[in-house]
């Protein structure tokens, strides 16, 4: 094509309604990023994801029993260690703590009282320090083995509950001791129990995750539990905070854990049944703590193999 001089004027192959001639001021790119409707994301199915994980079941059973054998293989006391631990605890309460603080136990021995503090408190800090680094500890089964991601905090949550079977054995031995019978109302235990697990099982899974992409989490994470040790009401009673009834409802919404050591005292040792406002509260805290721990950990899931 001839220009008015005669010069020839180049035209540049564009898309419909863009070409223009090179020798124009501004010339329009093409866009490099794809269409919005191809855009991948993230789909997250509640249903088809618990479906994939109960048939990997197996390779959960079989984690946690590895982990077990590891963790008490070499050791002389072998699974001795899981009762060593509260039992420690529990007599280095028994001797400095209500000495000095004078913990209003309700008539109740406080070895018992604080024992029983210990067990529900000993499962989630086991679960969460264990569960937390479970993917970053197993790395090179996170790259060559195909499996639902949870199956390893899951693992470390089983070999937790194990731990936990086993240390309350010790208070088969605590009730003669200390000449005190446990209450008919402890058949609430069950209910207390699924909110212990819902709780811990969130807060394991969205920790798993996170530390994955920030590694500093790991040095956090021992200093966080041993805090939590002292703000959950393990070596004293929920009510020796406040007597303010909203207080305690909105302690228990933050932290379930407070629901289900009071609930546990009050049907073993007291013989009344728990606190149904209180409980509930802590129940559904717990139910939001284990979606939402869910949802992060899938949504976050697809990079992990990557990373760790």
């Amino acid at each position: 094509m001839l220009d008015a001089d005669g010069s020839d004027a180049a035209i540049v192959e564009m898309p419909p309604g863009e070409a223009t001639l090179a020798g124009a001021p501004e010339i329009h790119a093409r866009r490099s990023e794809p269409r919005p409707e191809i855009w991948f994301r993230r789909r997250i199915r509640p249903l088809p994801a618990l479906r994939e994980l109960w048939a990997f079941r197996e390779l959960t059973i079989t984690l946690a029993e590895r982990d077990l054998r590891v963790r008490y293989k070499q050791a002389a006391l072998g699974v001795a260690w899981a009762v060593i631990a509260p039992v420690v605890m529990m007599v280095a309460f028994t001797v400095l703590f209500n000495r000095f603080a004078k913990v209003d136990t309700g008539g109740v021995p406080y070895a018992l009282f604080s024992y029983l503090g210990l067990l529900p408190w000993t499962f989630f800090s086991g679960s969460v320090s264990n569960g937390g680094l479970s993917l970053v500890t197993n790395n090179e089964l996170l790259n060559k083995l195909y499996c639902p991601r949870e199956v390893f905090p899951i693992a470390a949550i089983a070999d937790a509950l194990v731990d936990l079977l086993i240390a309350s054995c010790i208070l088969l031995l605590l009730f003669p001791i200390t000449g005190f019978a446990p209450k008919a109302q402890s058949y609430y235990l069950p209910l207390l129990l699924i909110v212990m697990i819902a709780f811990t099982l969130g807060v394991t899974l969205a920790v798993s995750a996170i530390v994955v992409y920030a590694r500093d989490l790991r040095l956090v994470l021992p200093l966080a539990i041993q805090v939590g040790l002292f703000v959950t009401p393990v070596v004293y009673g929920a009510s020796s905070i406040s007597s303010s009834k909203a207080f305690l409802l909105v302690f228990s919404a933050i932290n379930p854990l407070v629901s289900v050591i009071d609930g546990m005292r009050d049907t073993v040792l007291s013989g009344v049944a728990p606190n149904w406002m209180l409980l509930g509260v802590g129940a559904v805290s717990a139910l939001v703590y284990l979606t939402g721990g869910f949802l992060l950990f899938k949504h976050l899931e697809t990079g992990m193999a990557d990373i760790a």
